[in-house]
């Protein structure tokens, strides 16, 4: 009598399943993703694009567009991560997954590449009316490094919103996702270019991870000097936030079920 083993998939194999199945989740609801995009891309036509002496300057233009891109990033990461994993927490299927023997890394690692996925899609709206509308430049050298940092940037907002979804219930993740969101974004510079801020400002943002991926990603693609601090501000904020999700998850895993 000869016995089967049954086969172990691989961590990786395992990654590409759940990021099928979550791309897949998410794109069923259209709205899920139009949504995020909708707020940068009016922004962008309504404060960018009437003002020529931002829209007809290449530069000022393509600044715009890299800071009105990382909003668009924070802000499917942020309503994406935070209050979907919250709502899924709420779902009977969800503890079932979680029991699983593969483990909380393989899911854990799909959203992480989701959110880049997602991250590209942010993007092309606002590249399309930068394109269209203003003299936003750039070489495609510049574009592919762009997409680069895009993609790193990305990650510490997919963790955070991960972070505030294993740690809260829905209702209460909404409020909070909007609390973090727009302070984040005003203090990085998002929508205000850093330039105008006064002199204590300028400092607190330099600390924030917003303000970090805005002058990566604008250096990315304008060739301007960044700050000194730009990549280790980004890679803490990283690391904290990650600690932070894994610390969620595993409370959230000891109250509901062991």
């Amino acid at each position: 009598m000869t016995t089967t083993r049954p086969r172990t998939l691989s961590t990786a194999r395992l990654t590409r399943l759940h990021l099928k199945y979550q791309f897949l989740e998410t794109v069923r609801v259209p709205m899920a993703v139009f949504g995020n995009l909708l707020f940068p891309a009016l922004s962008m036509f309504f404060f960018v694009v009437p003002q020529p002496y931002v829209a007809d300057d290449p530069v000022a233009s393509t600044m715009a567009v890299a800071s009105l891109g990382l909003f668009a990033i924070c802000s499917a990461s942020l309503f994406t991560y935070g209050l979907g994993v919250a709502e899924d927490r709420a779902l009977p299927f969800d503890p079932f997954l979680r029991s699983m023997p593969a483990g909380p890394a393989p899911r854990m690692l799909a959203r992480v590449l989701n959110g880049g996925i997602f991250s590209l899609f942010g993007i092309v709206p606002l590249v399309l009316i930068g394109w269209l509308f203003t003299a936003a430049t750039v070489t495609w050298g510049q574009l592919a490094l762009g997409v680069v940092v895009l993609l790193v940037v990305s990650v510490p907002f997919v963790l955070l919103g991960m972070g505030i979804g294993y740690s809260l219930p829905a209702k209460a993740a909404l409020p909070v996702v909007q609390l973090v969101l727009f302070p984040l974004a005003f203090a990085g510079g998002l929508f205000m270019p850093p330039q105008f801020f006064p002199d204590w400002l300028s400092v607190v943002s330099q600390a924030t991870p917003t303000r970090a991926g805005r002058d990566l990603l604008v250096g990315a693609l304008t060739g301007a000097d960044v700050y000194a601090g730009a990549w280790p501000v980004l890679l803490g904020w990283t690391a904290l936030f990650a600690a932070l999700t894994v610390w969620a998850y595993r409370r959230d895993e000891g109250r509901r079920f062991r």
